[in-house]
C-alpha cells in the first residue's frame, strides 16, 4: 500500500528567477546577437571588431603590463581580423609584434580582410606561420578559429595549436580557445590553452562545462557596447549560476522557528558493506538544515550510524514492508546513496516510488531504474535525479562519451526521458527542468572521490524538504556542494574527503 500523503509537500513548480544569473549564449545565438547588433542597431560589423579588439588588448595588458613582444596567430575568418586589429594597437604602443598567417591568406574577406589590410598598412609584420618559430618569451594571441568550428580541427591549424601549447608562452585567447566547441566544452581533436580567455557580446557556454576548464584560464568577459535591446531580442534558456544570488532567496528563521517547520527527510540506502554512503547524505541533509532526518537502512548499521551522526536517526528495516511508517513520517525522500542492487534494493526502491513523496534518486537508485527494475511509472514530476556521466549513459542507453560530448543534450534528454529535474554531475554541472538549462562551475578536481554524490543527494533532499522548489533546490544544492569543496581545496585538492565539505557548506548557508 502506497504510503497516505499526510505530509506531502506541493510545489509550485515556477521558472527560476534569473536575476542574478549569466546568460549563456550557442554559437547560432551569439551568430544571432551579432546579426540583430549590425542590422537592427545599425552597429557596423568593423566597430564590433575594433571594440573587441581593444578589449581583448587592453586585457592583455592588464595580465602582461610589460610584454617583451607579442606573437598573433591569425586564421582566415572574423577571429583571425581581431588578431589583425590587435597587433596593430600593439604596434602602435611600440610593442615588438608579429603576426602568423595560418590558412590561405586569398580566403580572407568582409571586415577581416579591411582589418588586414589596416594592420599592414600601418607597418605591422605579417609572416606565414610555417615561416617563424613561437618564441618562448613572447605572449602569443590565439585568433585562429573562434567560435565557426563545425567539426575537428586538421591540417596547418591542428599544428599551430601544437606550437602554441608546447611554447611555453603566455597565451591569450580570442573569444574562444581555438579548438575548444563552444556549444559543448568538448575539444574538437586538439585546443589551445590558454591562460586568459576574452570572450565577446555572449558568454558562450562551452567555456564553462566539460573541459573547458583546463584550457580557458581566467574568462573575462566584453559585451563590446552592445545594447540590452539586443540581448532582450534573442531567446536564450541557458543561465550561469551564482551562488550569492540563490543564497540570498533563502528566507531568514523566525525567532519562533521549530523542526517541524524545516522538513523531515529520510535517507533510503546503506546496503551491507555501504552504511558510510547513507551517513553522508544524512549529516549533509542535517548541516543544510533539514529539521528531521532519518535513515532506513540494513539492521547492523544502526549502532555505527548512531555513533557517527546521532542526531541522524537509524531505523534497521529487512523489507520494502518494513519501510511504510518511516514513508508516512516523511516529507522528502533521498533514495540511493549505497543501496546496492540486491533483492532487499529493489524492494525498498519499489516502496519509496510507490508512496509518491517527493524523491532525490541517486547511485544505485538511477542504476536500478535504469535496469527497468522496482519503478513501476519511470517518468514523474515530483523526482530530481541526479546521474554523473556513467548513470547517465546507462539510463539514456548510450556510452559515457556520447553524453559527454554533448552534455547540455544530454541533460535536456535525461529529463524528457523521465521527468522531474535532471542534475548532470560533472566539471560544469547541469540542472534542468526541461524549461530551463542552469549551469554551475563551482567545484575542482579534488572532488573526484568517493562519498562527494551522496553528500549532494542530502543537499537537495534537505532544500526540498525546506520547501525550496525542485529546480531551485537541485540549482543551489549544486552552486553549495561546488563551492563548499571550492573552499575545501584551499588546503590541498589531493585528500579531499566528502565530509570535509560539511562545515563550508553550513557557513556558506548561514
Amino acid at each position: 500500500m502506497p504510503a497516505t500523503m499526510r505530509n506531502k509537500i506541493t510545489y509550485r513548480r515556477e521558472k527560476l528567477d534569473t536575476t542574478g544569473t549569466e546568460r549563456l549564449y550557442t554559437a547560432a545565438q551569439t551568430r544571432e546577437l551579432d546579426r540583430c547588433a549590425i542590422q537592427d542597431h545599425g552597429i557596423a560589423g568593423s566597430t564590433l571588431m575594433s571594440r573587441a579588439a581593444s578589449a581583448a588588448f587592453a586585457t592583455l595588458l592588464e595580465n602582461w603590463p610589460h610584454p617583451v613582444r607579442i606573437q598573433v596567430l591569425c586564421g582566415t575568418g572574423n577571429n583571425g581580423g581581431d588578431g589583425f586589429l590587435i597587433a596593430d594597437l600593439a604596434h602602435k604602443r611600440g610593442i615588438p609584434v608579429t603576426v602568423l598567417q595560418v590558412g590561405d591568406a586569398g580566403k580572407i574577406g568582409g571586415d577581416a580582410l579591411l582589418a588586414r589590410q589596416q594592420a599592414q598598412a600601418n607597418g605591422v609584420s605579417v609572416k606565414a606561420f610555417a615561416d617563424v618559430p613561437l618564441l618562448g618569451n613572447a605572449v602569443i594571441v590565439d585568433a585562429l578559429l573562434g567560435t565557426g568550428l563545425g567539426g575537428e580541427v586538421r591540417g596547418e591549424y591542428r599544428e599551430a595549436i601544437a606550437a602554441i601549447n608546447c611554447s611555453g608562452s603566455r597565451v591569450l585567447a580570442v573569444d574562444i580557445p581555438s579548438g575548444l566547441c563552444s556549444d559543448s566544452g568538448r575539444v574538437l581533436g586538439a585546443a589551445v590553452r590558454a591562460d586568459v580567455t576574452v570572450t565577446f557580446i555572449g558568454r558562450k557556454r562551452g567555456l564553462f562545462t566539460n573541459a573547458a576548464a583546463d584550457y580557458t584560464g581566467s574568462v573575462v568577459f566584453a559585451d563590446l557596447g552592445v545594447p540590452g535591446e539586443v540581448y532582450a531580442a534573442v531567446d536564450c534558456d541557458s543561465y550561469r549560476l551564482q551562488l550569492e544570488a540563490l543564497l540570498a532567496r533563502l528566507p531568514a528563521r523566525p525567532a519562533t522557528a521549530h523542526k517541524g517547520l524545516y522538513g523531515t527527510v529520510l535517507v533510503v540506502g546503506g546496503e551491507r558493506g555501504m552504511a558510510g554512503a547513507a551517513a553522508l547524505a544524512a549529516e549533509a541533509a542535517l548541516r543544510c538544515g533539514a529539521g528531521l532526518v532519518r535513515v532506513a537502512t540494513r539492521e547492523e548499521h544502526v549502532a555505527p550510524l548512531v555513533a557517527r551522526t546521532p542526531e541522524a536517526m537509524p531505523i534497521g528495516v529487512r523489507s520494502g514492508q518494513d519501510l511504510a511508517p518511516l514513508l508516512e513520517a516523511a516529507d522528502v525522500l533521498v533514495v540511493g546513496p549505497g543501496l546496492g542492487q540486491s533483492p532487499w534494493s529493489e524492494q525498498l526502491l519499489q516502496a519509496a516510488a510507490a508512496s509518491g513523496k517527493p524523491m532525490v534518486l541517486d547511485a544505485d537508485g538511477l542504476n536500478l531504474l535504469a535496469a527497468g527494475r522496482a519503478v513501476a511509472e519511470p517518468r514523474r514530476d515530483s523526482w530530481v535525479l541526479t546521474p554523473h556521466p556513467g548513470e547517465a549513459a546507462r539510463l539514456l542507453g548510450t556510452a559515457t562519451a556520447a553524453v559527454q560530448a554533448d552534455r547540455c543534450a544530454a541533460a535536456r534528454a535525461l529529463q524528457q526521458a523521465y521527468g522531474g529535474v535532471a542534475v548532470l554531475k560533472g566539471n560544469g554541472s547541469l540542472v534542468t527542468d526541461g524549461r530551463q538549462l542552469l549551469l554551475s562551475d563551482y567545484g575542482n578536481p579534488g572532488m573526484a572521490s568517493g562519498g562527494m554524490g551522496d553528500v549532494l543527494s542530502g543537499v537537495i533532499g534537505s532544500l526540498l524538504a525546506q520547501r525550496r522548489e525542485p529546480l531551485e533546490a537541485a540549482a543551489l544544492g549544486v552552486c553549495l556542494h561546488g563551492a563548499a569543496a571550492d573552499l575545501a581545496a584551499q588546503q590541498g585538492q589531493r585528500g579531499l574527503l566528502a565530509s570535509d565539505l560539511m562545515a563550508h557548506m553550513r557557513a556558506l548557508l548561514g
